[in-house]
């Protein structure tokens, strides 16, 4: 096939095929590869090596993406998270260990083409294996909103870790020249986390964001040494031996059996890590020539002197980096890891993030479990510009994802059987959310129960029946990551992936510039934490906080009320009796300097909210009622609006019928035969399981 060479503005070089470029990119696997230095340097990948050229970004930002078909209707079809496995890493890398040799160089996985413009780049320096294939599994996710390049290291390559790390020193220069404005990160695995935090040293002034995955700290001489030792007596040529010795060259029958087996387990839902464990050998099994092709005695004793090398140099000027920095610690790798070095960069580098993966080993992103996308959206990691933006950079989340948050709520949702009440224009109130505006801005305050109990039924119900993307404000603890917290961070994932965005007035201002669906909770953490006795109790600011935002922007403007939380538990311990206990007294005065004050300045007890989970004590689970009144309107009265004393009028009416939604919902849920568990599960029982509950008449 004719191979033509293409030129970039970048002085790079990128081979291509004479092929229709469309068709390319349809056939997976292929990829396209730029050299760094020079085209007679650069021998593509044989057969699967189909290149193409790179379209350049707008440097000015990216466009917000709006939700054209339901997100919830492919749901329960999402079985499985469809990403490539340990076999297409070890299949393709066959055909990396096979290019020839030649000098590093950069290539971009054609699956990765479908960024969207003012996308960041993303540079992957690869591990100990040097093929540039360590993201395969997340290639299609990542590469939706990064234009990623990989590098690509030869088995026969020699170049010292000192001249890897100008090489891509150059190539983030280069880049930053050509578009300042976009931010560059750099993802290294192991050695190459050491690779990418050198380079992160030596340019301080380039806006650089650090992915370090399972970083090489260090090295463990207890297995290093006899491992060094073992190799220099083994002879050459290990991967002939292998194929010579188990006959699993490609084509024989073994090898034709293991793969026949492979596709099939893979092809099966195999929960638990036992089927994952059992896929993997037989993809390694499989792949044994390859394995050795990858990483022969001389190229595995070259990595070890460069890896000792390369940490050594890291740690000499790792008080130089100035990029913010998020770390995935692996709980099974202890050769290259140690905790406390990585306790010493999470207090040295600034703004820096630890993730544990407990349950993964030493390549976490080639395991089950991981998804870099997720992480790095649970992390509010990702941004377009010089800092993250929870509007304009927010990802939303894919159907897996989506099928994830469904699966996590299905035991509260099918356990409370919520009722969900809506008011048409005529103020006819019907069972289903019809009275809900299609079109934004529209701004959704109501009652919030105990713990944020209610958003779990209510978010995903809206989503489902009306296909509208509730964006709702949250208290600023929930997205910050603290180096001693008392809880798991992970715990307030949800709310970011599904598009939870920091309270105050300019976020609310600018959430309904772009027309969004916003949730506002005025009484915050003062109603989801309330104490004994205060049920359905608002406490809401004297202040008129989001009425004159929302006229701004005509928004209107949705009451609504919520009942049930006290059918589902009872409060044993609030916050009054909590200081009275001297350990949990520290505990939530610890927990209170850690979220901090939003309504600093504000001489009610709202302005002086303790953060204090209250010990609850569970009932058999009654029944979630939502009633959403009818939308106010507030366009054509901002003007109007202006004056505080008619704006002040307004939020005392949304308040006023705010009260009299949850009153409403107090009065009639005593008339409804299904309120408690057992009459629901018989209902069920005989008409279906999926059939919907009746309630009290309208």
């Amino acid at each position: 096939m004719a191979i033509t060479v293409l030129r970039s503005t970048l002085g790079l070089c990128t081979v291509s095929s004479s092929s229709n470029l469309r068709q390319q990119r349809t056939s997976s696997p292929k990829h396209r590869l730029t050299s760094v230095k020079s085209v007679t340097s650069t021998t593509p990948p044989p057969s699967r090596g189909v290149q193409r050229r790179r379209k350049n970004n707008d440097e000015n930002g990216a466009t917000a993406g709006k939700v054209v078909e339901n997100p919830y209707a492919k749901v329960e079809a999402a079985r499985s998270d469809l990403r490539k496995s340990l076999s297409d890493f070890l299949e393709e890398a066959r055909d990396f260990v096979g290019d020839g040799g030649g000098q590093p160089r950069w290539f971009s996985p054609l699956e990765c083409g479908a960024q969207a413009q003012g996308s960041p780049l993303l540079l992957f320096v690869p591990g100990i294996d040097g093929t540039g294939l360590g993201l395969i599994r997340h290639h299609k996710k990542l590469g939706e909103v990064f234009d990623i390049w990989c590098l690509h290291i030869p088995v026969s390559d020699r170049t010292p870790a000192e001249d890897l790390v100008k090489l891509i020193e150059k190539t983030v220069k280069s880049e930053y020249h050509r578009f300042p404005n976009r931010p560059i990160y750099l993802v290294g695995e192991s050695i190459g986390a050491c690779l990418a935090l050198d380079v992160a040293a030596r340019n301080p002034n380039i806006d650089l964001s650090l992915i370090l995955v399972n970083p090489a700290t260090h090295v463990n001489n207890f297995i290093s040494q006899p491992l060094s030792g073992m190799l220099n007596v083994l002879p050459d040529g290990i991967p002939t031996l292998l194929e010579d010795i188990f006959s699993v060259k490609q084509g024989d029958p073994l090898t034709g059996m293991l793969e026949a087996l492979s596709t099939e387990f893979f092809s099966q839902p195999m929960g638990g890590v036992g089927g994952g464990m059992l896929r993997d050998i037989l993809a390694v099994s499989t792949n044994l020539p390859t394995l050795g092709r990858m990483l022969p005695k001389d190229t595995l004793l070259w990595k070890l002197e460069m890896l000792k090398s390369a940490i050594a140099s890291v740690n000499s000027h790792i008080y130089s980096v100035r990029a913010e920095t998020l770390i995935l610690l692996s709980g099974r790798d202890q050769w290259l890891l140690n905790e406390k070095d990585i306790d010493i960069y999470s207090r040295t580098l600034p703004k820096c993030i630890v993730r544990k993966l407990d349950e993964n080993g030493q390549f976490p992103l080639l395991e089950d479990g991981v998804n870099l996308a997720t992480i790095i959206k649970c992390t509010s990691f990702y941004r377009r510009g010089k800092s993250h933006d929870h509007i304009t950079d927010y990802i939303m989340p894919t159907t897996y994802e989506l099928k994830q948050q469904v699966d996590d709520d299905r035991l509260v949702v099918a356990s409370t059987s919520p009722v969900m009440l809506s008011t048409l224009e005529d103020g006819t109130i019907v069972r289903s959310l019809e009275g809900l505006p299609s079109e934004g801005p529209v701004l959704y305050v109501g009652y919030h129960m105990l713990l944020g109990f209610d958003l779990v039924p209510m978010v995903t119900q809206i989503m489902k029946e009306r296909n509208i993307h509730l964006r709702g404000l949250a208290h600023p603890m929930f997205f910050i990551n603290p180096q001693d917290s008392i809880v798991d961070m992970k715990m307030f994932d949800k709310y970011k992936m599904m598009g939870g965005v920091p309270v105050s007035n300019f976020s609310i201002y600018k959430l309904l510039r772009v027309k969004a669906h916003v949730l506002l909770y005025p009484g915050g953490v003062r109603e989801a934490l309330h104490r004994k006795g205060e049920e359905y109790k608002l406490f809401w600011p004297e202040r008129s906080e989001f009425v004159r935002v929302a006229s701004k922007f005509g928004a209107k403007i949705v009451p609504f009320g919520v009942v049930g939380v006290d059918d589902i538990c009872e409060i044993v311990l609030d916050s009054n009796d909590q200081r009275k206990i001297p350990i949990l007294k520290d505990f939530m005065e610890m927990a209170t300097n850690i979220a901090g004050n939003i309504r600093e300045g504000d001489e009610s007890e709202l302005g002086n909210q303790d953060i204090c989970l209250p010990a609850i004590l569970p009932k058999v689970p009654g029944r979630f009622y939502y009633y959403f009144g009818k939308p106010i309107e507030t366009a054509g009265k901002e003007k109007e609006l202006k004056d505080k004393e008619k704006a002040h009028e307004l939020y005392l009416q949304v308040k006023s019928e705010v009260e009299q939604c949850v009153a409403y919902l107090k009065m009639k849920r005593e008339s409804d035969p299904y309120r408690h568990l057992l009459p629901r599960m018989l209902y069920q029982a005989t008409h279906g399981w999926s059939s919907e509950i009746p309630t009290f008449d309208l």
